[in-house]
């Protein structure tokens, strides 16, 4: 483990099947975070920076260039101060990360919240597959060490208050555990 003990801000990673909530999370925890925080929805990025081989119309989705992403996204890694939001995580390099939040979500939840943004039975059906045999968790587990990997319930609101509260607590005491003062509480 490389993490880079200079930066003032954490790299942290939320990732999961698509429906789990990452990027309402992302966004709410750079909203409360006590320090600066940049939200990097990264499958946006992705699209804004044409930094894909093509589209996918069977999935939907772009073929990402992931040399060229992590390219791009080397510098602000390095600087810290990110959240990375996406749907996988493995392709992060270990030494960027410093928390990983694996959001989880009843398959039944999960079934319904793609059917309302209008995915594809088969893409719904290989994402509800993907959650129930834990793949993105697994994902996370063989990629990053153990003690920075963490798995949160993202079932409806009260998951997301008590997860923002307990990763802005987590940010304080990385904090804290590298000599930072913040003010406040």
């Amino acid at each position: 483990m490389s993490q880079d003990n200079s930066r003032q801000s954490p790299v942290i990673i939320i990732t999961g099947t698509p429906g789990t909530g990452k990027s309402t999370h992302a966004h709410l925890l750079s909203e409360e975070s006590p320090v600066p925080l940049q939200h990097i929805n990264v499958g946006e990025w992705v699209k804004e920076r044409d930094l894909h081989e093509g589209y996918d119309q069977e999935w939907q989705s772009y073929t990402v260039d992931e040399d060229r992403l992590l390219d791009e996204l080397e510098p602000l890694a390095s600087n810290g101060g990110i959240i990375l939001d996406w749907h996988t995580c493995e392709v992060f390099p270990e030494r960027w990360a410093d928390l990983v939040i694996v959001l989880r979500c009843d398959h039944t939840r999960l079934w319904e919240r793609l059917e309302k943004r209008g995915y594809p039975l088969k893409k719904i059906q290989e994402n509800n597959e993907a959650e129930i045999m834990e793949v993105v968790l697994d994902e996370a587990r063989s990629s990053y060490p153990s003690e920075i990997v963490v798995e949160l319930q993202s079932e409806g609101m009260e998951d997301l208050e008590g997860n923002i509260a307990r990763i802005v607590e987590w940010i304080r005491a990385w904090r804290k555990d590298r000599g930072f003062v913040d003010g406040g509480s």
